[in-house]
């Protein structure tokens, strides 16, 4: 049966309304308490620094401050987004000039080691990063705020803690780890082209750099120059970071770093825990863990101190150890005595029975490690008429021979010839017609 037309347009009942009118303020409501009532949640700062960094830009009449890196206290992302926000420099970039290395051969080896060790520590095997670090060391030498010597600007402040200028030479990370050999002769070969002429153009004058994962307090106070991976390069704000405030000489006398020992045969003869690396006998540079291979060699190996002296040990060197090894031999002879002189030769022939040795025993030694932690020393040596090594640093001086006795020279009896051409006064007659003797002046030509 078919509704009438009357039916379907029957009211709706009121009960029907009250549900439907129900619903729809529910379908309202309820939404709306929620996001009234809903728990609130800790407010996390995003792109924006825990504190307000300075950004003041020092006058040419005050030298800018060094100041320890501080970071702030961002997640990585936050400091990202930070470091995406600061705009970069749009005044100019010019290149550094070529920096020139001098000085006795020593010194220079030991900046090369400096500056390499600064390269792979803070960019890792990565020759873009090492370049771009070489060259902000490079700058900090010439910028009247920072050391004049590469290794004094790579370990300023190395003797804290925290604070140092470079993170790897006060964090540990020299004794932890160490790169490979191929990675060191890298960054070696990256740090000799630097200190001899080779410009990295990106980062201009750059001396300060982070990673973009944090945000370090200076940051703020500097203008941002560059990014070469996740490095971000800056120079300093206004005259400072122009090319005429680089007017600093460099002083050729690199002083010797202990925590580089083990790397660099150049720095061994400071304090350290260790002699050093042994390289091949062509190249400088960490070919193996000298403690390691110390603690390879067996006990039946180390020699007798000698007899009344516990802390010196005269030794005849095995003649199938490669004289790489020697280190390790005094490390496993000495163990932790906190002063041990190790004195070793290969022909058994000159080796003495006791010291001092002779000026032939000495001159014919091999090699010598003294360790005296009393004063922070040691220092390993190889005699380089024996033994090629890569640095001068590692040789032995040569013993001078000794000076021949004077001889007394028999005193002069017959008197000398007269010179041609000058006149002397003659002697005096005496009554008799005898000559007087002569007198002192009679020796001192006459002026007539």
């Amino acid at each position: 049966m078919t509704p009438s037309i009357s039916n379907l347009s029957a009211p709706t009942p009121a009960w029907l309304r009250l549900v439907t009118g129900t619903v729809a303020l529910a379908a309202l409501g309820i939404p709306t308490l929620l996001v009234v009532n809903a728990p609130s949640t800790p407010h996390r700062a995003h792109r924006v620094p825990p504190v307000v960094l300075p950004n003041r830009v020092v006058p040419k009449e005050e030298l800018p401050p060094v100041e320890p890196i501080a970071i702030a206290d961002l997640s990585p992302d936050d400091a990202r987004a930070f470091n995406e926000s600061i705009p970069f420099s749009s005044d100019p970039n010019p290149t550094a000039r070529p920096f020139h290395l001098i000085g006795a051969a020593d010194s220079q080896e030991r900046a090369v080691d400096c500056l390499a060790a600064a390269e792979v520590y803070e960019a890792g095997d990565d020759a873009l990063g090492e370049r771009a670090v070489a060259q902000v060391v490079l700058n900090r030498v010439r910028h009247p705020a920072f050391p004049k010597t590469v290794c004094g600007v790579v370990f300023q402040g190395s003797e804290r803690s925290t604070g140092c200028q470079f993170t790897f030479s006060c964090d540990g990370a020299l004794a932890r780890w160490s790169p490979t050999p191929a990675a060191w002769t890298r960054a070696r070969e990256i740090a000799k082209m630097a200190l001899h002429g080779t410009v990295f153009r990106p980062v201009g004058h750059a001396t300060h750099y982070h990673t973009d994962w944090v945000v370090p307090y200076w940051s703020a106070s500097l203008d941002k120059i560059v990014a070469l991976h996740t490095h971000l390069f800056f120079r300093w704000a206004g005259w400072w970071g122009t090319p005429p405030a680089f007017n600093r000489g460099y002083v050729a006398d690199e002083p010797n770093i202990p925590q580089l020992a083990r790397l660099s045969p150049a720095h061994m003869g400071g304090a350290s825990e260790a002699p050093g690396p042994a390289g091949d006998p062509g190249a400088t540079g960490l070919l193996f863990d000298v403690n390691k291979a110390a603690g390879a060699i067996p006990a039946s190996a180390v020699p007798a101190a000698v007899a009344g002296d516990q802390n010196v040990f005269l030794v005849t060197l095995p003649d199938d150890m490669v004289p790489d090894l020697y280190p390790a031999l005094a490390l496993r002879t000495c163990g932790d005595r906190p002063y041990c002189k190790f004195m070793a030769w290969l022909d058994s022939s000159k080796k003495p029975a006791r010291l001092p040795p002779t000026g032939d025993q000495a001159a014919a030694m091999s090699f010598s490690y003294l360790r005296d932690e009393k004063v922070q020393y040691v220092k390993a040596l190889w005699n380089c008429e024996q033994f090629r090594r890569p640095s001068l640093a590692q040789c032995m001086r040569r013993q001078l021979p000794p000076a021949p006795a004077a001889t007394p020279t028999p005193a002069a009896t017959a008197e000398p010839a007269p010179l041609d051409g000058v006149r002397r006064k003659q002697p005096a007659q005496n009554k008799a017609g005898a000559a007087a003797p002569a007198s002192p002046a009679s020796s001192v030509p006459s002026s007539d």
